[in-house]
């Protein structure tokens, strides 16, 4: 099996799981901080939905440095927005990862900032780490959120206290 396809069928999985996360984010609670060395709410959130795309730019380019790069920060509306945000930077994931050539995991890839590199691997570490890993740490915070504001957890790799398999 191809390496891009063990990473589709991984990257299916872990997006509805981050899919069912964005769902359940509440307005109007864009300042919530469960520490003060948290991350708002209101800058949590739509960091995941928009890190639904960050992966293009593992899969298409040799490097990114945050000095160069166009990024506008996502401004929080609704969960409808952060799943739709999310969805469409995933399709375009999706779609690159199907052009994908085994040999290209192999290619060097840096994320920089000024210049001063703060990862520097393989374009498949990058995309496992930097892309993929980093979602699912954030969606972990989300889901530490959104317990703590009382709306439902939902299961990802097992059941939820909110979320049962039946059993």
């Amino acid at each position: 099996m191809a390496t891009k396809d063990l990473l589709i069928a991984e990257l299916d999985v872990e997006a509805n799981n981050t899919r069912r996360t964005l769902e359940r984010v509440p307005t109007g609670k864009d300042d919530f901080v469960p520490h003060p060395k948290s991350m708002p709410l209101g800058r949590l959130a739509p960091h995941v939905a928009q890190l639904g795309g960050f992966g293009l730019m593992i899969l298409t380019t040799p490097s990114l440095d945050f000095a160069t790069a166009n990024f506008t920060p996502l401004k929080l509306e609704s969960a409808a927005q952060l799943v739709r945000v999310f969805d469409e930077g995933v399709g375009k994931v999706r779609a690159a990862l199907e052009s994908m050539r085994d040999d290209q995991w192999n290619e060097p890839w840096t994320l920089a900032a000024n210049g001063k590199p703060i990862f520097q691997g393989t374009r498949f570490l990058a995309y496992r780490e930097m892309f993929l890993n980093h979602v699912v740490h954030h969606r972990a915070q989300l889901g530490v959120y959104l317990r703590l504001l009382g709306a439902a957890v939902p299961a990802t790799y097992g059941p939820s206290a909110d979320e049962t398999l039946g059993f």
